[in-house]
């Protein structure tokens, strides 16, 4: 299994950006896929996270109302919504996968993912 991000970059503050996450080896059925962010010199922080078979999706509170989380089965890609972005929203953003539907994610708990993709960067600057 392998998970492929992109889409980062620099962003203006109050903008909007969407990353893309994809998955092969297996179908996005499969799994949960999330996403995470590290900034640097913090923790990892999980961000939103969604099981694509059962619809069912989380969304950490620091970024509720204006980040989304999408999947789309038949492209094995999940995406990242961000919205009305602010520079403390720049870091290192990750997708991993994780086997089963998750009913319910704790976002501080980033040990819970079987596979990860490489980071991808966004810079929240103007």
């Amino acid at each position: 299994v392998q998970l492929q991000a992109s889409g980062g970059g620099l962003v203006q503050p109050g903008n909007s950006h969407t990353l893309s996450c994809v998955v092969s080896g297996r179908p996005l059925n499969d799994f949960a896929v999330g996403w995470i962010r590290q900034a640097p010199g913090q923790e990892r922080e999980g961000v939103a996270l969604i099981s694509s078979v059962s619809g069912i999706i989380h969304v950490a509170d620091s970024v509720k109302g204006r980040f989304t989380i999408s999947g789309d089965i038949a492209k094995n890609t999940v995406y990242l919504r961000m919205s009305s972005l602010r520079p403390e929203d720049t870091a290192i953003y990750y997708c991993a996968a994780v086997y089963g539907t998750w009913s319910s994610w704790d976002p501080s708990n980033t040990e819970v993912f079987d596979f990860w993709g490489q980071g991808t960067q966004v810079t929240v600057s103007s």
